[in-house]
């Protein structure tokens, strides 16, 4: 997982900043604050969760698939792997 140590510090900043927008509906869910208010924080916070999934992602194609040195059953493996994820996450 090289791809997730190189950017660690980027991805922390946008996990805590999802936590942030997390921690910001449950107040105002709390608070019984307007549906279009709670919708537009739902929305936010799925795009920072799309987001942080492309980054992480495109780390991992770059670092594994991208890679010269991995041999293709590896490649095969990873492709497999990535499909998987990838189905549970658009579900």
């Amino acid at each position: 997982m090289a791809h997730t140590l190189k950017g660690k510090k980027k991805l922390l900043t946008r996990v805590r900043r999802i936590k942030g927008q997390t921690e910001a509906l449950e107040k105002a869910l709390e608070n019984e604050t307007g549906c279009s208010a709670i919708l537009q924080q739902i929305s936010a916070i799925r795009g920072a969760v799309n987001g942080l999934m492309v980054e992480v992602l495109n780390g991992h194609i770059t670092d594994h698939l991208g890679n010269e040195n991995t041999t293709i059953e590896q490649k095969k493996e990873d492709i497999e792997q990535i499909t998987e994820i990838l189905q549970s996450y658009l579900r």
